[in-house]
């Protein structure tokens, strides 16, 4: 198991672990590791926490529904939000508060234009010391910093797990109480981080058992379950030019959420306009 080590104060026992939660994405990984721990491996769980962003493709809530039918888990699946991403994007637009994603951007600065004059000044700090104007166009492209995982995932599991570990407005003990089961697999590792607040820990079964996605996917079959759909937002950046394909080719309504919006919608835009994306999707989706 991995986790942080925990210090204690002199004198004072730990308790024993009152909460065995999974983050459950409803992919390969977390859903291969629900099942397996519904076939009773890797030892008791009490639930699953599902993080509900608003943008899931239409195949991931209908296997969330599957997972939380009758007689697939022993465990409920809890299903929290912090709002509708799609929604808080563009209404960015309109100058709201957003949580950023880690989306493509172009900034493009005319000739002429004023630019501060950075240099450092006693305490090593950068300050502006004067202004100058450019002499040329110029264009910086590169990715805006990902804020979305935190808000809409990591900060809506915790709230509900220190609720269901009773530890809603009260000071967190100093020893573990909940332990945490994380669906990540060996062939994406370096993801496993060990958490840093005393009172959980967070345990990777799949990597304890040397599972790859494909281990997983192998285990599923096996077992004649289905296989998951890939479980991220429609619009994610992270997506593949494979994925982008299928999802132009395969799922015209996903496919119009993602590039304004909405079906239908000409009065709208959003983070991406159709132009825009068929334009820079053409050339490596052919």
């Amino acid at each position: 198991m991995l986790h942080a080590p925990v210090a204690q104060g002199e004198g004072t026992q730990p308790s024993s672990i009152r909460l065995r939660v999974l983050s459950l994405g409803a992919g390969v990984q977390s859903t291969t590791l629900a099942l397996m721990a519904a076939h009773g491996q890797f030892g008791p769980l009490d639930c699953a926490i599902f993080a509900d962003t608003g943008w899931e493709p239409r195949a991931v809530y209908d296997h969330l529904e599957w997972l939380m039918s009758p007689n697939v888990l022993p465990f409920p699946v809890h299903i929290v939000s912090a709002g509708n991403i799609r929604e808080q994007l563009i209404n960015a637009g309109q100058g709201n508060r957003w949580a950023s994603i880690p989306a493509f951007a172009k900034t493009v600065t005319p000739a002429g234009a004023e630019v501060p004059v950075l240099d450092e000044d006693k305490e090593g700090e950068l300050v502006e010391v004067a202004t100058r104007r450019t002499t040329s166009e110029t264009v910086s492209i590169g990715m805006i910093r990902r804020q979305c995982t935190t808000e809409f995932k990591i900060v809506p599991i915790r709230r509900k797990v220190r609720e269901l570990a009773g530890l809603t407005r009260k000071r967190s003990p100093s020893f573990p109480v909940v332990e945490s089961w994380i669906g990540i697999s060996t062939d994406e590792i370096v993801r496993a981080k060990l958490s840093f607040e005393a009172w959980q820990v967070k345990r990777f079964p799949l990597i304890e058992m040397r599972m790859s996605r494909r281990d997983c996917l192998a285990w599923l079959r096996r077992h004649d379950y289905p296989d998951p759909p890939k479980s991220a937002c429609i619009g994610c950046p992270f997506h593949s030019d494979s994925l982008w394909r299928s999802m132009r080719d395969n799922d015209a309504e996903a496919w119009g959420r993602c590039c304004r919006g909405g079906p239908g919608d000409t009065n709208r835009r959003s983070w991406y306009s159709w132009r825009d994306l068929s334009a820079s999707l053409r050339h490596s989706l052919g």
